[in-house]
């Protein structure tokens, strides 16, 4: 959430920077919302001092066994006038708080202006495009051949968008949820294991509501409301929400790994299929909360790590700037790691890494107590450390073979116990 103090500072500042982001955005009724509610409090600061005055003129004239209905029934007056005002009041923290709400995070000064991910700037890349010399195949036609996948019966189990790993990629995915947690606590992140299902309140604090309610999942009866996470970036964010961290213990590095749900599974184009988009996939996520004087370093760190896993898996990826358009809603600095898909033959995140500022704290009302005494907003920043279901495709077609054999990096062969996945179904 946006600090509506710099917003009533410097309100023609803050929308252009957010034009940057949305240029429909305009911040006209947040700004006459808020003005209203700043106008009543002095009048119920009036409304109130008026009454006290009275209260004590009421006191001296029954001391003096005077008539004091005049000043009773002015009294009663005011009360209702001091309720109606206050109801009005609420109303109106409402609408500036809902309000508030519905802006995107302002993107720092780094990023680049942009329409669309055409503007989206390379910042880095590990090797080269692998060239495979031969007619290859998707990850589709591959697990077809090497029975990988079941994507039928998923549909028949759950619907389209639940793909079944079969044994020897379950391997493969448990044998890369294992890598990724390894390195991650090797470079200081810390392990947690997070609910799949949270609260409405929890979806806030993160951002995702009430912008995307329509793509959650959720659980509503009688008995519960709560929402299948779409990253376990939601539940982190609100481990520490309404609390106050000490500078010291900062910065606090977390990953997890979970399932993620989400509703749009996006094109049914033949690009599409398989394991790109699905309703439900698995992601070990990084988090952290930190200074903001940390966090340009910290976020650095998530992307290395990040960078680690795929340089292990001997895999062609690229970094890429976003510009201001591309970005989340919550953020205001974005890193995507992208690695070529050849069966799509384009680039697909694998990881985003975004710095979130106090965008969420903020929401989350997180803050830190400095040195000196004084409280602060933390900053939060996540990343994917990876998201498994694009990076088994990119293991799967990068590493085939003309005879429709997969060969796995030697790092994930010794992992999985096997380096060759042939078309008769046998391992080696």
């Amino acid at each position: 959430m946006l600090d509506i103090k710099l917003i009533r500072k410097e309100p023609e500042v803050v929308q252009k920077r957010l034009r940057l982001k949305d240029p429909k955005i305009d911040l006209a009724p947040l700004i006459k919302a808020d003005k209203e509610w700043q106008a009543i409090t002095p009048k119920l600061e009036n409304l109130r001092a008026e009454k006290n005055r009275l209260a004590k003129e009421v006191g001296f004239k029954k001391a003096k066994n005077e008539d004091s209905s005049k000043e009773i029934e002015r009294m009663s007056a005011l009360k209702t006038q001091e309720a109606e005002l206050s109801k009005e009041q609420a109303s109106l923290e409402e609408t500036v708080k809902t309000l508030l709400s519905e802006y995107p995070n302002l993107p720092f000064s780094e990023v680049p202006f942009g329409t669309s991910a055409a503007d989206n700037v390379e910042i880095h890349r590990f090797q080269e495009k692998k060239e495979l010399g031969f007619l290859f195949k998707h990850h589709v036609e591959l697990s077809d051949a090497l029975g990988l996948f079941d994507f039928e019966r998923g549909a028949k189990v759950s619907g389209r968008g639940f793909p079944i790993y079969n044994h020897v990629a379950s391997k493969i995915e448990l044998a890369l949820w294992n890598l990724m947690l390894e390195t991650h606590q090797k470079n200081g992140f810390h392990l947690r294991m997070m609910p799949l299902l949270v609260r409405p309140e929890t979806m806030y604090a993160s951002g995702q509501l009430p912008k995307f309610e329509s793509q959650l999942f959720k659980l509503k009866d009688e008995d519960f409301h709560l929402y299948l996470i779409p990253t376990s970036e939601v539940p982190i964010n609100s481990l520490y929400r309404d609390e106050i961290l000490e500078e010291k213990e900062l910065p606090l590095l977390l990953t997890s790994l979970t399932p993620c749900f989400r509703r749009e599974a996006g094109a049914a184009g033949s690009n599409e299929r398989g394991l790109i988009r699905t309703h439900q996939f698995y992601k070990v996520e990084l988090f952290a909360l930190t200074t903001p004087e940390t966090s340009p370093n910290v976020h650095e760190k998530m992307i290395q790590s990040a960078h680690e896993i795929l340089e292990t898996l001997e895999l062609h990826y690229r970094d890429m700037l976003l510009c201001s358009d591309d970005m989340s809603f919550a953020a205001a600095k974005t890193v995507d790691i992208e690695v070529w898909l050849h069966g799509q033959n384009r680039y697909y995140e694998v990881s985003s890494a975004s710095n979130c500022s106090c965008y969420q704290a903020r929401r989350s009302n997180i803050r830190y107590r400095k040195k000196d005494g004084a409280l602060d907003f933390v900053h939060t920043l996540n990343a994917s450390g990876l998201a498994t279901s694009r990076l088994m495709v990119a293991l799967l077609e990068s590493n085939q073979k003309e005879d429709g054999s997969i060969h796995l990096p030697q790092k994930l062969a010794k992992r999985v116990g096997f380096e060759v996945i042939r078309a008769d179904g046998t391992i080696t």
